[in-house]
């Protein structure tokens, strides 16, 4: 298991959660949620404060395995935090995260409207805790890192 703390994001249209691990990659826990407009700027301050060894990504694909525009639209954000140069980005897969972190929510006696603003936590917890979980069953981290373009890519 690689040592260092991770962050988890997970990239919604009105918010995106974060969460990070322990530096020996054991657990995952919440660390807040970010408005989307201004998530960049909030995840350049998180850096700072963690230095990660790498940061996770959720990749939404549907249930049969499929790219959505939700794909897309995560992948796009992805590349502007790898953009910022402050850390590689890993892209995993996140089926079923958020409705996981919902359904947990909600077993815990809290209505939609009062997790609404933690959903999102829970939801890169979740997916952030699955890749620590995978890495260290597989030996190998899940997903994959988004590669810099090269010239002749752009």
């Amino acid at each position: 298991m690689r040592q260092g703390i991770r962050l988890g994001i997970d990239v919604g249209q009105a918010r995106v959660g974060v969460a990070r691990s322990d530096p020996q990659g054991t657990m995952a826990v919440p660390v807040m949620t970010l408005p989307r407009e201004s998530a960049l700027a909030g995840l350049a301050e998180i850096v700072l404060e963690y230095d990660p060894l790498e940061i996770v990504v959720g990749l939404p694909i549907n249930l049969q395995g499929h790219r959505t525009a939700s794909t897309d639209d995560a992948e796009g954000f992805a590349r502007e935090i790898e953009a910022l140069g402050v850390a590689p980005v890993r892209m995993v897969d996140e089926r079923l995260s958020t409705v996981s972190a919902a359904s947990a929510l909600h077993s815990a006696g809290r209505s939609s409207r009062e997790h609404r603003s933690v959903v999102d936590q829970v939801a890169a917890v979740i997916l952030l805790q699955h890749a620590l979980d995978s890495e260290r069953s597989q030996g190998v981290p899940s997903g994959y890192v988004l590669e810099h373009p090269t010239s002749h890519d752009q």
